[in-house]
């Protein structure tokens, strides 16, 4: 079992400079013996090493980088419990009755880290929104009146807004949007650091960096054999190594993109929209934009299927002026200036949904791989999944997430 060390992010994100992230650990791995080892300490990993420490379970955790500097620090963080397909569409790929629950699943999902936030007093910048998803190239107003109408069904907070309102309420000229609650902001990467400290508190260590090379089942469940040649000997292993993908997974389930993303320098807070919310596109490629505390704008868009890292940094001048033209035409009448603009590795899966499951031929590891855009929302899924699976149980939605 092996992933290849890849080139995660480029540019410089706004989440660089942000305070209190440090995160205390240890560099020097002699060998561990532990109920669960986590691989990778990324958001994902984070969520998992604080739920699993919570639940009284020995966790060690291990990244083959410094804390901290993967892929979570490209995140925009907007948490949803929209995904990125549709639930119209999803209804017709998996059908109705799982769909729904993937829906329902996700919008709990979304106040469950809520909750975790509060109950390890993480700081993180976490803010409540709505969220508003306009009319686009995939989906027009008819669309989205009928996804609003479904959305309903379930019991979800979605309204249809049609062009009037939606122009008179945001000044957003399209044909019509809908309105959801239950959407939030927050900083990606002090919410990870919060998460490795509230674990690290419970009792995880952590280890960085040290990068594991070899993997073998026995008796009592895995040993992990680090390039120095330390064992971690666990019961279960988990691995939340996003975009470095563990080999054992199915390759045609998920594809691996570019994104990329800016951040304005600070507006007058009156310059921004109403409500702040979220607010993203029926399009493809997609514009999603969001504020932050200190009243900037962040948005990202322009996906590309660009992989190599060298071209995908060299077009982060390009992509970032065509995503600030794209939200200048959306929100005229504002002066916005570019202060950050980055890019990062994402992946996409046929049904917007992540990867979390147990991987094929090792009965004692799990592999999380949090697909689309609702990564933060699925990186406490699998920390649901997983605390289950450690258990022996089996979580009633796994079957989604396969």
């Amino acid at each position: 079992m092996s992933n290849t060390k890849k080139d995660l992010r480029g540019g410089r994100s706004v989440w660089s400079d942000s305070p209190h992230t440090r995160v205390s650990h240890r560099s020097r791995l002699v060998g561990e013996t532990c109920d669960v080892a986590i691989v990778g300490a990324g958001v994902s990993g984070a969520l998992v090493a604080a739920r699993l420490a919570d639940d009284g379970h020995d966790v060690v955790m291990i990244d083959r980088r410094p804390l901290l500097t993967g892929s979570t620090r490209a995140s925009t963080a907007m948490i949803q419990f929209e995904l990125d397909t549709p639930l119209t569409k999803l209804s017709d790929q998996i059908g109705a009755k799982a769909a729904a629950r993937a829906y329902l699943r996700s919008y709990r999902a979304v106040q469950s880290l809520k909750q975790v936030i509060k109950r390890h007093g993480i700081s993180c910048g976490w803010r409540d929104r709505h969220a508003l998803y306009l009319a686009g190239n995939e989906m027009g107003w008819r669309g989205l009146e009928g996804e609003a109408r479904q959305r309903a069904k379930l019991g979800l907070p979605s309204e249809f807004l049609a062009q009037g309102p939606l122009r008179d309420r945001f000044g957003i000229d399209r044909t019509g949007a809908t309105w959801s609650e239950g959407a939030a902001e927050l900083n990606p990467v002090q919410l990870a650091a919060g998460c490795l400290r509230a674990a690290r508190r419970l009792g995880a260590r952590i280890y960085a960096p040290h990068e594991i090379k070899k993997v073998d089942a026995t008796g009592r469940g895995v040993d992990l054999t680090t390039s120095e040649g330390a064992v971690v000997s666990a019961r279960r292993a988990i691995f939340a190594t996003g975009y470095e993908v563990v080999d054992p997974i199915p390759k045609g389930a998920f594809e691996i993109t570019s994104s990329w993303a800016i951040a304005t320098k600070p507006l007058d807070p009156t310059a921004l929209w109403p409500s702040r919310c979220l607010i993203w596109e029926a399009a493809d490629p997609y514009l999603y934009i969001r504020t932050t505390p200190d009243n900037r704008i962040v948005a990202g868009g322009e996906d590309s299927g660009l992989t190599d890292p060298d071209r995908r940094d060299s077009a982060t001048t390009n992509k970032a002026m065509q995503i600030l033209a794209k939200v200048e035409r959306l929100l005229p009448g504002r002066k916005l200036e570019l202060d950050y603009a980055w890019a990062g590795a994402f992946a996409e899966s046929s049904t917007g949904l992540a990867h979390i499951a147990p991987i094929d031929g090792w009965p004692a590891c799990l592999a999380v791989l949090a697909c689309g855009g609702n990564g933060i929302t699925f990186s406490q899924i699998a920390a649901e999944l997983a605390s289950r699976w450690v258990r022996g149980r089996e979580d009633p939605d796994a079957d989604l997430f396969r």
